[in-house]
């Protein structure tokens, strides 16, 4: 029995654009692993880590954490993956960290979701949530029965930081600034492969097709097993 080659991918895709949804289908279909360097992070500084505490020293400055730190974090923790498919979830966020990730491993192709911004605004600001429960309502898909008010307890709403139109437009500068060049740097080797389109749910398909091509559907096949 031929052993197919083992996937490195990366997903690349703005603050907002369904890279959180689109990463849980790729893990449910596909049966890689998903490493994302913000849970990468917060569990780091949370467990009171060397790099946890270090990255959370820039944090706490508002400052972008050094690319030697945050590729440290993410090598180290790619080491125990050698023998799984992996997903890639937010780094590399600059071409130095993609290069020294290119020293390690042999990246396979690069998903990067390409939602116009102007519809990840709409996305965003229209996010409101009760803060006692976390209940999240979306002004266009899932609004509250009264503006403004929760449904169950008839709180007021509240709009995260996070979410306010001047800090949405602020991130997605920023990821512009600095992830252009990662995606151009990975367009040169022929390993970016973009998904266009204003809504997950109808990009999801032509990724599926894509991985398809690469993967199994391990989800169809525990579907099919008895239990």
């Amino acid at each position: 029995m031929v052993v197919p080659p083992l996937l490195r991918a990366v997903i690349m895709g703005p603050p907002g654009s369904g890279k959180g949804t689109v990463s849980s289908r790729i893990i449910k279909h596909f049966g890689m692993k998903h490493l994302s360097s913000g849970d990468l992070l917060r569990d780091n500084m949370q467990k009171r880590t060397e790099v946890g505490i270090l990255a959370k020293s820039y944090i706490d400055q508002g400052r972008l954490i050094p690319d030697d730190i945050m590729t440290r974090l993410m090598l180290n923790e790619l080491k125990g993956l050698d023998q799984y498919n992996w997903l890639l979830d937010g780094f590399p966020r600059t071409v130095a960290q993609a290069e020294a990730l290119d020293k390690e491993c042999q990246i396979d192709t690069v998903i990067d979701l390409d939602v116009p911004f102007e519809t990840i605004k709409c996305r965003l600001t229209a996010r409101w949530i009760h803060p006692a429960s976390g209940r999240v309502y979306n002004l266009e898909f899932s609004p509250p029965k009264v503006q403004g008010i929760d449904d169950i307890t008839g709180e007021p709403l509240v709009q995260r930081d996070d979410d306010k139109p001047e800090t949405v437009t602020k991130r997605l500068q920023a990821y512009d600034a600095q992830t252009k060049p990662v995606l151009e740097y990975y367009r040169k080797k022929g390993l970016l492969k973009s998904f266009s389109g204003t809504e997950t749910n109808k990009i999801w398909p032509h990724i599926y097709a894509f991985l398809q091509t690469k993967l199994p559907d391990v989800s169809q096949k525990d579907a099919a097993t008895p239990r």
